[in-house]
């Protein structure tokens, strides 16, 4: 099993457009072969970060969901729009599960 965190680096006044913004792609992942798990994180207080949370059957399912055509599409948007998004950035961080309830 294979976790991904994507911590965003998002204004406060911006996080309601990122909250609408991944509402959409909790269901797209529904239907990616592989993924086990996609939550959308955010912490109970004042500058909190907000974390995209994607759990795996292996590191080979997320790598081969990187490449896939549903994956440049659901990035496709922010490629092709001047607009940069809610996000100043990201901090991605991955883990191969060894222990797990």
């Amino acid at each position: 099993m294979y976790v991904v965190m994507n911590e965003l680096h998002v204004p406060n006044e911006a996080k309601e457009a990122m909250k609408g913004r991944f509402g959409k792609s909790a269901d797209n992942m529904k239907a990616v072969p592989g993924c086990l798990d996609f939550m959308f994180l955010e912490q109970d207080e004042e500058n909190g970060k907000q974390v995209v949370f994607t759990k795996w059957e292996s590191k080979q399912h997320y790598e081969d969901w990187l490449h896939s055509d549903a994956f440049k599409k659901a990035h496709q948007e922010k490629r092709e729009s001047k607009d940069k998004g809610p996000a100043s950035g990201s901090e991605l961080k991955a883990f191969e599960v060894i222990h797990h309830l």
